[in-house]
């Protein structure tokens, strides 16, 4: 299994040109079998992790979310990016703080949100996210700055769909050291090219979490780096077992069984995954 150090690198490098997805397993097993699939990095998802423990997505504390990071990095040999929601943190000496745990993980690379979870005031307003920002930009370089540090400018995610803050606030985190710049929720071709235009030449993230009609040719024309899926896999994964479960309860039918993964391909694809992890 590369090192720690090897896999920031990588990960680092695949920010350099081109576009790539990065899609979002919620367990060592979606893990492994996305790397299986040959994609080249992966990131977390804090929804997908939250409804496999039976919580709500916010509802994971940071030890938890820490111990998840740590298992998910460990058990696959792709670089994985941390979603860190907030940092699990208000004031920015915290946030830094955390920001070093979760480094020790063996991340390669992590988001900061700045919203706030407060329905009546959801983002922090500019000044306090920008101090975060900081905040978390200092604590990776104090641990060797290997980590790809991305910016979340959630304003369309909390309802605040302004694209002009959206783009005020990415700007200025990418002007204090934030490696990528990313602002969920947005959904047009105009709305995806004005942030790529912004923040150039640094990176961007996009989030795919519904099907928008685009293509990955199509976001790589529009100027974005990467592409990430969110919660969304999770989803589908859950969408399966609840329809197949409901027609059970309420028809007392089996039909959806067919669309079943083979027992036998699923151990053979993890088999060759747990010699892999044993050898290294």
């Amino acid at each position: 299994m590369p090192s720690v150090n090897e896999k920031c690198r990588n990960y680092r490098k695949l920010h350099e040109s081109g576009c790539f997805v990065i899609p979002n397993p919620w367990d060592v097993g979606s893990a492994r079998y996305l790397q299986h699939l040959g994609f080249k990095a992966l990131a977390s998802t804090s929804a997908g992790y939250a409804f496999v423990q039976g919580l709500p997505d916010h509802g994971v504390g940071r030890d938890m979310m820490l111990g998840h990071l740590r298992e998910l990095s460990a058990g696959t040999d792709l670089p994985v990016n941390a979603d860190f929601e907030n940092g699990y943190a208000h004031e920015p000496d915290d946030v830094a703080e955390n920001v070093r745990l979760c480094i020790d993980t063996g991340v390669a690379g992590l988001s900061i949100e700045d919203s706030t979870g407060d329905h009546g005031a959801p983002l922090y307003d500019f000044d306090k996210a920008v101090a975060r920002v900081r905040a978390a930009r200092n604590a990776i370089d104090a641990a060797g700055g290997e980590v790809v540090f991305t910016a979340r400018a959630e304003c369309f995610l909390v309802g605040r769909p302004d694209l002009d803050e959206t783009i005020k606030r990415l700007k200025a985190y990418a002007d204090i050291g934030a490696d990528c710049l990313y602002a969920p929720g947005l959904r047009t071709r105009e709305q995806i090219e004005a942030v790529v235009k912004a923040v150039a030449p640094k990176p961007v993230n996009f989030l795919m979490s519904t099907s928008l009609g685009f293509t990955v040719s199509d976001v790589a024309a529009m100027g974005v780096r990467r592409i990430s899926v969110g919660g969304t896999l999770a989803r589908v994964g859950w969408g399966a077992v609840m329809r197949a479960a409901k027609q059970i309860m309420d028809e007392g039918r089996f039909d959806s069984f067919a669309d079943a993964s083979p027992h036998v391909e699923l151990n053979a694809i993890f088999g060759e995954a747990m010699k892999r992890s044993s050898a290294s």
